[in-house]
């Protein structure tokens, strides 16, 4: 990246935030990227800026593994690793973290992998098996990883287990999460992690457990039942995983001189913190900032990434169809994973229509003076998705007399030819 990020603290302040006034925040980005032709990808560099700041304040010290899923761009990765309190990366795949590791050298996959070519390659690379983690839950990975290359001919393989976080109410909630490790009980993985370290070939260096009923829920819906019900299962959630998750660790460093205990999430910073056997956090998508964050009480963060298309049609009077804007984000289908478009203000979609393939129908009032060859901006649910639809991003900043510039262009894992899932 040939443009950095720069000093946090000397750049973005909570009075340098033009974002807090939209009508002039998307003005001075369509200004700004006249020239590029859609689709086409802006990072405000002020507005990240502001959001790795807030993530390192509400980490309280603590430092922040880089979830590069929520990313997807090596460049913007390499640039926070620049930062101090940001520290490693969590990557999504064995072969994303091969490839990451060629110039970070503290890489975590954040989920086991059965890539049998791409574990192949971690041990017998013995740079990258010094840099790169595996993460496993069950002792099946421990066997596949035998299958592929037994200890006697292999470089030692660094491993983290993870323990399942989720809530398992005894109320109508029922267990309340993401199906990730089947490891819940102190139990479960004491007897994984005494595996691992009973076995030849195998290093046990951490342990991982992720919030998502913490982290990934929003807590200010708009409804009055529903939060009500997330407020009651964070409230007792939380506690009940500080408990498990303590003693967890405690028996598990019985049986190893652990490396980090990693938790956490964008939403969820300021709470995991505050748990004592938590030595690091995960973040990422707070970089970004993608709309499901609108949502949230305990933090607000700067839209940072968005992308523009252009008016090709013309329908009716008060409809302008842009090409492109099926960038919808994964999850349980419904209209929060929908795109939003934000710029011009007013936009909204046809329902039988919705954010289309190939052409997007954009109806309201704001249609009405969009002409051919105009830019619509847009935001994404998620955060790292949208570079899976992107080549690269414009990086804008401004310059000294205040005007937003192109100042760089950061290349997406796509843009460098990299796909991972």
């Amino acid at each position: 990246m040939a443009y950095s990020l720069g000093p946090i603290e000397a750049r973005a302040s909570t009075e340098r935030a033009p974002w807090r006034d939209p009508l002039s925040y998307w003005g001075s980005i369509d200004a700004a990227t006249a020239d590029l032709d859609a689709p086409v990808g802006v990072l405000h560099a002020d507005a990240v800026r502001f959001n790795a700041h807030d993530l390192l304040r509400r980490a309280a010290g603590k430092p922040v593994r880089i979830a590069s899923k929520s990313l997807r761009v090596r460049s913007v990765i390499e640039a926070l690793l620049e930062l101090d309190g940001f520290s490693g990366v969590l990557a999504y795949t064995l072969a994303e973290a091969l490839w990451l590791a060629d110039t970070i050298d503290d890489v975590v996959v954040g989920y086991p992998s059965a890539d049998r070519g791409a574990i192949a390659r971690l041990v017998t690379a013995p740079l990258a098996a010094a840099r790169v983690t595996l993460m496993i839950d069950s002792i099946d990975h421990l066997d596949l990883i035998d299958a592929v290359r037994p200890p006697a001919e292999r470089e030692t393989v660094r491993i983290c287990v993870e323990l399942d976080a989720s809530w398992r109410s005894r109320g109508p909630l029922g267990t309340v999460g993401v199906h990730r490790s089947p490891l819940h009980s102190v139990d479960d993985i004491e007897r994984v992690a005494r595996a691992v370290v009973e076995r030849p070939g195998f290093v046990l260096v951490g342990i991982m457990s992720y919030e998502a009923q913490i982290a990934g829920v929003a807590d200010t819906a708009g409804r009055r039942a529903y939060n009500a019900s997330v407020a009651y299962m964070q409230r007792h959630s939380m506690p009940e995983l500080v408990e498990r998750r303590g003693l967890a660790v405690e028996r598990v460093r019985r049986l190893a001189d652990l490396e980090f205990v990693n938790g956490g999430g964008t939403g969820s910073l300021e709470q995991t913190t505050q748990d004592d056997s938590v030595t690091e956090l995960a973040a990422g998508s707070g970089i970004f900032a993608g709309r499901l964050f609108d949502g949230y009480s305990r933090f607000s963060p700067a839209p940072a990434a968005a992308f523009g298309l252009t008016v090709a049609r013309r329908p009716e009077p008060a409809v302008a169809t842009v090409l492109g804007g099926g960038f919808v984000a994964s999850g349980p289908p419904g209209l929060d994973r929908l795109p939003t478009p934000v710029s011009p203000a007013g936009l909204r979609f046809i329902p039988r229509e919705s954010a289309g393939e190939v052409q997007t129908p954009l109806a309201g009032a704001a249609a009405r003076p969009l002409r051919i060859g105009d830019r619509v901006w847009f935001r994404h649910a998620k955060s790292g998705e949208l570079s899976e639809r992107l080549d690269g991003f414009a990086v804008l900043d401004a310059d000294a007399s205040g005007i937003l510039r192109v100042v760089d262009d950061a290349p997406t894992y796509r843009g460098e030819g990299r796909t991972f899932v």
